[in-house]
């Protein structure tokens, strides 16, 4: 399995060779912030089966042990990766060459939801 992905302008592609462990939606305000959207979505992948193959993230740490990954040249939000997981990168779906292969299966902060925000029947309940 090959997934690939990269940034808008393309200084920043990747590759990951395995199925990410897990898909979900993230409604929390520093992801929010981090996308521009109102919930962002990522895949979960371990960090031994994504590789940079042009260019890296410029990491931000937003807070402590907390590092958002985004491309230097034209900004796309690309990663998080955080201290309390050492052994996993997400990556934001957006990212993703074929984004609508990987449907979130679940939400983090649910109770951050904005109350207008509606996922239609797949997200209903993220």
């Amino acid at each position: 399995m090959m997934i690939g992905g990269g940034c808008l302008c393309g200084a920043v592609r990747f590759e990951a060779t395995a199925a990410p462990l897990l898909v979900a939606f993230c409604h929390c305000g520093s992801c929010r912030r981090h996308t521009g959207a109102p919930v962002a979505a990522y895949a979960d992948f371990r960090r031994a089966d994504v590789r940079f193959v042009a260019g890296a993230p410029t990491r931000f740490e937003s807070s402590p042990g907390a590092w958002r990954g985004f491309c230097g040249a034209c900004g796309s939000t690309l990663t998080f990766e955080g201290d309390n997981l050492p052994e996993e990168i997400h990556i934001h779906l957006g990212a993703l060459d074929e984004p609508g292969k990987f449907a979130p299966t679940k939400a983090d902060f649910p109770e951050l939801k904005l109350p207008w925000l509606c996922l239609g029947a797949q997200g209903a309940d993220a």
